[in-house]
């Protein structure tokens, strides 16, 4: 009997008689049967269906929004010459005058006397709880005179929301006295009379001269130290070096409005622990730019008085500061 190879089944099947009859049909059967996985597996793949992707049209982009970009501070060299310090001083004062055209003595005073007063109780205080106290007190005592003869115990009860009331009842008092008895009751307009007064210093001497009698001078107070250290007009510390050393920067005709432009600036702005350098309009100029809060929408929030529409220091604040937007503050125990 011949027999052949199925490459199918991998057998060899007979070709004759029954016998090869017979192993034909068994071998149909098992290559019908060796066929059927790969069929199943074909008809498999043809019922499944690969899914239909989504055509998803590509969002648009949006404008993209650049921020701001930050100031540029113009950092002097540390070889800047006197000439570039001084042109820089002077260009900075120009620009505050022309934000603050309206600055003034922040202390409520009718005379030089009261302005001497209420400079002396300034100190370790606020202008505005000055402002607050110095009412009662000229009311009562209106003169240098009166002052003088008050009841301590009196004038301390009225001093007290000032603080150091004990202290500054004695320097009031006594310059009180030394003016009744040394100058007529009526305040010297010179300043080596005027730091002779108890209390009385070249800084409260200064804001008398410049703002009580027109004669020119610099206050360096806490605002002025602060600025011109960060404006690196000067390094010095001693308020009376400063004094000098910025005075040499300006004619002596600018003194007085200097130092309000500094202190308005110093009150307002260029705050002591937060400054509002996103909000400072002389940014371009400041060497201490980034210091503080630099985004122009949280610095505005730091903001104070007429610029972030606060009440002033001043119950009676003069017209032109009323003009721009400022508010008189409210008198002891108001609100």
């Amino acid at each position: 009997m011949v027999a052949r190879r199925d490459s199918a089944v991998g057998e060899q099947i007979p070709t004759g008689g029954k016998k090869a009859a017979k192993a034909t049909e068994e071998h149909v059967k098992k290559k019908a049967t060796a066929k059927k996985p790969a069929a199943a597996v074909k008809k498999a793949a043809a019922k499944t269906v690969a899914p239909k992707r989504k055509t998803v049209a590509p969002k648009q982009a949006k404008p993209e929004v650049k921020p701001a970009k930050p100031v540029k501070p113009a950092k002097p060299p540390k070889d800047e010459s006197r000439t570039a310090l001084v042109r820089r001083a002077r260009r900075i004062n120009r620009e505050l005058a022309e934000v603050y055209p309206y600055a003034h003595p922040e202390l409520d005073f009718e005379n030089p006397f009261q302005l001497v007063v209420a400079t002396v109780l300034s100190a370790q205080t606020t202008d505005l709880r000055v402002n607050q106290t110095t009412p009662a007190l000229f009311a009562k005592y209106p003169t240098p005179e009166d002052l003088a003869a008050a009841n301590p115990e009196e004038v301390e009860e009225i001093l007290r929301p000032t603080g150091f009331f004990r202290a500054k009842t004695k320097s009031v008092m006594g310059l009180s006295k030394a003016l009744a008895e040394n100058f007529g009751g009526e305040v010297p307009g010179r300043l080596e009379d005027l730091v002779k007064l108890p209390g009385v210093g070249r800084k409260t001497a200064f804001v008398v001269l410049g703002n009580a009698f027109g004669r020119p001078g610099i206050t360096v107070d806490t605002h002025f130290q602060r600025l011109v250290r960060r404006w690196q007009w000067t390094d010095q510390t001693d308020p009376d070096k400063i004094e000098a050393a910025v005075g040499a920067l300006f004619p002596k005709s600018e003194w007085t409005m200097l130092s309000h432009h500094v202190i308005f600036h110093g009150r307002r702005i260029c705050h002591a622990r937060k400054p509002a350098c996103g909000a400072c309009p002389i940014a371009p100029l400041c060497p201490a730019y980034g210091e503080g809060e630099t985004d122009p929408e949280k610095a505005k929030k730091l903001l104070k008085y007429e610029k972030g529409g606060f009440p002033g220091q001043r119950l009676k604040p003069p017209q032109a500061y009323l003009d721009a937007g400022g508010k008189p503050a409210p008198p002891l125990g108001a609100g």
